[in-house]
């Protein structure tokens, strides 16, 4: 229960996060003008910076359940109750919110006086603050401070949950035991990697005179990559336990 639990919330988020970016990026794909009100830029930050490290957290609380199962069996439906997953759950929206909220009041106090142009698929705030002639000193901090809170921090987080539960399999003398256990938590682990990767990518590459297509194919690869993969690789992976439960019970 504990483990779908937080799958069924990622799901939400990665339709929330498809529904909130891809269909816009879609329209600037294909109509002639591609204009975005001040409003909706706005917005779009919001949900984005809302989302994404909303999913950076519950990314990690998945992470935590992982290891009390594989690390903590005996205690294990003890330490996931319920009070636990819906406390987990609440911190990382409240942070989530806190971050997003941070960023859109800052976005909106930006001043713009020259050309109004953002050289990619979304309205993020890198290339936003590229644009403001005000200063953006505070914009800055706040991108540094949420970075570590809702992204690096989570992401030490789920190394550290994965180095216990890796050497916790490997000391497992069935080779059936280690089988299973790395067919179930191979899911989350395949999906971390590969939205970690690329918005971390995304993030620390320095800046050249080809960062804006770099930074545009991997702002593609997290926002709509990631998301799309995650049904059919948590799909995959968790319909062999399942399959062979229902066969034992029927036996």
């Amino acid at each position: 229960i504990p483990m779908y639990f937080f799958l069924a919330n990622l799901s939400l988020l990665d339709t929330a996060y498809i529904s909130t970016m891809v269909p816009q990026i879609l329209v600037h794909l294909l109509a002639p003008v591609r204009v975005m009100p001040r409003h909706a830029c706005l917005t779009q930050i919001f949900f984005l910076h809302f989302l994404a490290p909303w999913e950076c957290c519950l990314c990690t609380a998945t992470a935590y359940d992982h290891y009390a199962a594989i690390c903590q069996p005996l205690r294990y439906l003890v330490l996931m109750g319920q009070r636990t997953r819906t406390g987990l759950a609440s911190i990382s929206c409240l942070l989530a919110l806190t971050s997003a909220l941070t960023h859109t009041i800052l976005a909106a106090l930006l001043k713009f006086c020259g050309p109004r142009l953002i050289t990619h698929f979304s309205c993020d705030l890198p290339p936003l603050l590229k644009l403001s002639c005000s200063t953006t000193w505070a914009n800055e901090l706040a991108l540094l401070f949420f970075g570590f809170l809702v992204a690096l921090a989570p992401c030490a987080l789920v190394v550290s949950s994965y180095i216990h539960v890796v050497a916790a399999v490997f000391r497992t003398h069935s080779a059936e035991g280690r089988r299973k256990a790395f067919s179930t938590r191979g899911a989350h682990i395949t999906m971390v990697c590969i939205f970690y990767i690329t918005s971390v990518l995304h993030c620390i590459l320095p800046s050249s005179s080809h960062s804006g297509l770099r930074d545009r194919v991997l702002s593609v690869l997290y926002v709509g990559l990631a998301p799309m993969l995650d049904p059919i690789v948590y799909g995959t992976c968790e319909a062999r336990p399942h399959s062979s439960t229902v066969r034992l019970a029927h036996t």
